[in-house]
């Protein structure tokens, strides 16, 4: 049995035909990137992705047996504007366009922000969607006007291929948005008081497993259900195999985050974490930072280094530089969510050297996300590692910053779309989980060295409260 995978990730899709024993039977690729002018602007063409997603399928579908489903998972906190009959009004605005920096502001004066964070399970940020349309409305009033329904990229991509159905938002694509009521799983009332809406603006609810048929686009899936996208988190999560809470997903990509899974009706969110969902019965709790393989590339291109310079950082003992930096460059979402945080190090000297700086921002990154660890509060939770910036080095830093043991999975190629493919099957009826990748290197924390960076954490942390005052 086959499943076709849609992976839209924010730098390339992949189409992906998985079997239910987790063979990778065929893949296609394309690649793009975010339109990053003007300064904060994170956008994408919506008829430029549509053209790569399905270049991507035309590729991989003469190759494929039976297709039983389709699968679809994406970057979510993506958001753009359609006419009535469905065209693309507006770009694509993504997690990463952060001018509606000051509407987060504006907003959180008009909110109660610890209750909303408990109703919608976020806390404001310029990722979130009452933000961007608080400032598409007031930058853009007559572009605003003419927008008939605010819907994802998933939602615009099925909306092509099945132009005369109605095409639902997933619950959990929905909990991106940051306007997800989470205990009644509508979109939430006071948001849309507050933003002078009605709901008929955004797309109805339902499951990622409600399913859509009859697309014309491939005469070879007529009849293959299709089914709503899901986060790229959420999904990650299920290719991990991290589906309760006895397991920590630690993703280190482009970004980094740590999650659990869980099926408590309503579980109790940190301040500084969010809740977003897999299905309407599982929930996902972690906080997600702008840093991560970024920061290394950052990095690497800035000072210039070379390979034998980035080899000899996992040589050095901890903290050896004498700098407290805060890698912020793309700036943050947990756990402080503040609107306008930027990269910031402090303890530079003349004796300061480029591999110092190196050690001191991918050090920065694990102490981040030693600070998510501790909101997280799962203790006794085993951490699995995953993600094409998850170095031995690197991994080991991380192990010394949450002091707990990290293990990496023996196979990081494509554990997001994996996850769709396993959620797809469940849909069909069949369980796929069991062939979820084995684990592989893991990494024990070095008790001298993680005391050393807890020292470190508290220093940036001294460092970040000095900087910007919490939300």
């Amino acid at each position: 049995m086959q499943v076709l995978i849609l992976d839209i990730g924010s730098s390339s899709v992949r189409a992906m035909i998985f079997d239910e024993r987790g063979t990778l039977v065929h893949s296609a690729r394309r690649t793009y990137s975010f339109d990053v002018i003007p300064a904060g602007a994170a956008t994408m063409d919506a008829e430029v992705l549509r053209q790569h997603v399905e270049a991507a399928i035309d590729e991989v579908l003469p190759l494929a047996g039976e297709i039983f489903a389709v699968g679809m998972d994406t970057f979510v906190g993506n958001v753009l504007g359609v006419d009535v009959r469905g065209r693309a009004l507006t770009p694509i605005y993504t997690y990463a366009d952060t001018r509606s920096a000051d509407d987060v502001l504006a907003l959180r004066q008009k909110i109660d922000v610890r209750a909303m964070h408990q109703r919608t399970g976020t806390v404001q940020h310029t990722a979130y969607l009452p933000a961007r349309l608080h400032w598409l409305r007031r930058t853009e009033p007559a572009l605003f006007a003419q927008v008939a329904q605010w819907i994802d990229a998933g939602s615009y991509l099925y909306r092509c291929w099945f132009p005369t159905a109605l095409v639902p938002m997933s619950y959990s694509v929905a909990s991106w948005s940051g306007m997800l009521n989470r205990e009644t799983l509508t979109w939430d009332a006071q948001w849309l008081d507050t933003l002078g809406l009605n709901a008929a603006v955004l797309p109805g609810l339902s499951d990622y497993d409600s399913p859509l048929s009859g697309t014309v686009r491939w005469p070879q899936l007529a009849n293959v259900p299709f089914f709503l996208a899901v986060g790229d988190g959420a999904a990650a999560n299920i290719g991990t195999g991290c589906t309760d809470p006895s397991k920590i997903a630690l993703t280190l990509g482009t970004t980094a985050a740590l999650r659990i899974v869980t099926k408590v009706a309503r579980p109790r969110v940190p301040f500084g974490l969010w809740n977003y969902r897999v299905n309407r019965v599982q929930h996902l709790i972690g906080g997600a930072t702008s840093e991560g393989g970024n920061i290394f590339q950052w990095a690497r291109s800035t000072l210039k280094l070379t390979e034998a310079n980035i080899q000899a950082v996992g040589e050095r003992p901890p903290d050896a530089h004498g700098l407290t930096f805060l890698p912020l460059l793309a700036g943050e979402r947990s756990p402080g969510w503040s609107a306008h945080a930027t990269g910031s190090v402090i303890g530079l000297r003349l004796s300061t050297t480029p591999l110092d700086v190196l050690q001191a921002a991918l050090e920065g990154v694990a102490l981040r996300l030693a600070a998510i660890a501790d909101q997280l509060d799962a203790p006794d939770a085993a951490v699995i590692g995953s993600g094409g910036a998850l170095s031995p080095t690197w991994a080991q830093m991380i192990a010394n910053a949450l002091n707990r043991t990290v293990s990496v999975l023996e196979s990081e190629s494509a554990i997001t779309a994996w996850g769709t493919a396993v959620l797809a099957f469940a849909a069909l009826g069949v369980d796929a989980q069991a062939a979820s990748p084995a684990l592989g290197a893991v990494y024990t924390p070095q008790p001298e060295h993680a005391r050393i960076m807890a020292v470190a954490l508290a220093r940036q942390q001294d460092l970040y409260a000095r900087l910007y005052a919490p939300v």
